[in-house]
């Protein structure tokens, strides 16, 4: 069974969108091992500089690599990524055990993103739109995508 691993920054206190991920984690656990790790982000003034913005991404991608499992599959959720379709998604887990690797580890950044030493630690860059979401939607999007991938691996009707 693949173990699942989600990485994310930021604060969790919309009750409605924990609900939701919530429920998203319920049903992962019937196709694998899912944990997930909440991080803190850096603060940020009102009017955030390059230099503190990029201060802030190395900090919080330090973090980020000593949390991730060793030997695992790592996937940066980041706008410049390559963008693939539901189908190819679970083509692309259900294929992970075959090359080796026994977990997938998802990273999401803080709201200035990833810093480039996380991206490129990662094995794959993946976007989910060029559109622009809020992080803590965001977090449920990921996990129902990845719920629908495992749905389309085990061939269940959620996946239309």
């Amino acid at each position: 069974m693949l173990s699942v691993n989600l990485i994310y920054l930021g604060n969790e206190k919309e009750k409605y969108y924990n609900e939701a991920a919530d429920e998203y984690i319920k049903r992962l656990r019937a196709f694998c091992t899912f944990n997930s790790k909440n991080l803190k982000d850096e603060r940020l003034s009102l009017s955030p500089s390059e230099s503190e913005i990029s201060s802030a991404l190395e900090k919080e991608g330090a973090c980020i690599l000593k949390a991730i499992p060793s030997k695992s599959y790592k996937i940066a959720m980041c706008v410049e990524g390559k963008q693939i379709s539901s189908e190819e998604f679970a083509n692309l887990l259900s294929e992970l055990p075959s090359k080796g690797f026994s977990a997938v580890t998802f990273i999401i950044g803080s709201s200035c993103g990833l810093s480039e030493e996380v991206k490129k630690n990662c094995d794959l860059r993946l976007s989910v739109s060029k559109m622009t979401f809020p992080h803590k939607l965001f977090k449920v999007m990921l996990l129902e995508q990845i719920y629908r991938a495992f749905s389309i691996i085990s061939g269940r009707k959620y996946h239309k």
